[in-house]
């Protein structure tokens, strides 16, 4: 699908986009830290949660009716950014430390590379631009207001109880692309821009097979900067 503004990756308007998505959790999260209210953070709770949900109808809204999109296959909550947008919303709502470690390994894992490799066609200041930014950045922007104002962090058990939740959610994804023939989850083939899948193989059984993998190597990483914290700790401890 053609645009009259292409997306270009790392240009000014990315930048920005990337900017503001780290800068605004550790801003939200000093107001709620100097005011010490909960109506504020409740308030802001509220408000990323109303951005996602009210983005993501608008979203399909435009795709049904001027983005082409025509039929129901490929207007399926079945890209991991959806689930992740779910779950970050309600480890926000319930502040259950389970479901903030679903938020944290598939926010960041999964979304920081979208991110910083967008699969989009779109640039500023097309509609999509900003829906798919809202969406992804979204999701990062709660998950680290939460590690920032509720001090929850992941556990080693953190890593296999969101593997299995991944592993649900590959059985379900998979189902769904072989029905449909979309390509939710890019289980049937690599995307288009490019990523860390782009170097995975061709052959679609050890393709699916190396997405797993990876999966655990990012769930890995990303537990990495907590094990050295709790290990920095225990030396110290241990020479007192």
């Amino acid at each position: 699908m053609s645009s009259e503004h292409p997306f270009h990756a790392y240009g000014v308007p990315h930048l920005i986009v990337i900017f503001l998505t780290v800068a605004l959790p550790f801003a939200l999260a000093a107001l709620v830290r100097r005011s010490k209210s909960q109506r504020i953070e409740r308030a802001i709770i509220a408000t990323i949660s109303v951005l996602l949900v009210l983005n993501y109808v608008t979203y399909l809204v435009f795709v049904r009716y001027r983005g082409g999109a025509v039929s129901w296959q490929q207007m399926l909550p079945l890209q991991l950014c959806d689930w992740g947008m779910v779950v970050v919303m309600v480890a926000m709502w319930t502040g259950s430390q389970r479901w903030f470690e679903v938020a944290y390994f598939w926010g960041i894992g999964g979304t920081v590379q979208a991110v910083l490799t967008p699969n989009l066609h779109f640039g500023f200041p097309d509609f999509r631009f900003f829906s798919f930014f809202i969406s992804h950045c979204g999701i990062i922007i709660g998950v680290v207001f939460l590690m920032l104002t509720r001090r929850y962090r992941p556990y080693p058990m953190s890593i296999v109880r969101v593997f299995l939740w991944s592993e649900f959610y590959f059985v379900v994804t998979i189902i769904a692309d072989e029905m449909t023939g979309y390509n939710y989850g890019f289980l049937l083939h690599k995307p288009e821009a490019f990523s860390i899948l782009n170097f995975l193989s061709d052959s679609r059984p050890l393709y699916l097979l190396q997405m797993h993998g990876v999966a655990l190597l990012f769930f890995l990483g990303l537990y990495v900067p907590f094990a050295l914290v709790d290990l920095v700790r225990k030396t110290a401890l241990a020479q007192k």
